[in-house]
């Protein structure tokens, strides 16, 4: 018995990408820094929320890169000078993303309270059903 690929099966027709999705996915960062949620807000709009709690707005970078979405934050080591007789909030950086499908678009990002909240919208394409014309040959 041959074992057919995921993204090889005859009657999956243009999913070749959706095993490379797959591993990418699984590859992508899983230290739980920062914490997040993931929460439909409606039938066709999504929002992430990062704790992102000592970070600036200017220590954030968001980006759309290759249908993933990625947040990154930087803080700049200011300890210098500094004499700490217990330091548990350290100036980490980090990297999170998340595989957005196709028709995802994102909205907005606002700070809040130590939460970066991300928008993301999904376009409904219309139900059009399309009848195609046999020709004789």
């Amino acid at each position: 018995m041959t074992k057919l690929a995921l993204g090889t099966h005859p009657f999956l027709l243009g999913f070749e990408q959706l095993e490379r999705l797959v591993e990418r996915t699984a590859k992508s960062g899983n230290d739980g820094y920062p914490p997040y949620n993931i929460e439909q807000t409606s039938d066709n709009s999504y929002r992430i929320t990062l704790a992102v709690a000592g970070f600036a707005e200017n220590d954030l970078a968001i980006t759309v890169e290759d249908n993933s979405l990625v947040i990154r934050g930087r803080q700049d080591d200011d300890a210098e000078g500094r004499i700490y007789m217990h330091r548990g909030i350290a100036a980490r950086q980090f990297q999170r993303a998340f595989v957005l499908a196709d028709g995802v678009d994102v909205g907005e990002a606002v700070m809040e309270n130590g939460l970066l909240h991300v928008d993301l919208t999904r376009a409904v394409p219309d139900r059009v059903v399309q009848t195609i014309n046999i020709r004789k040959g």
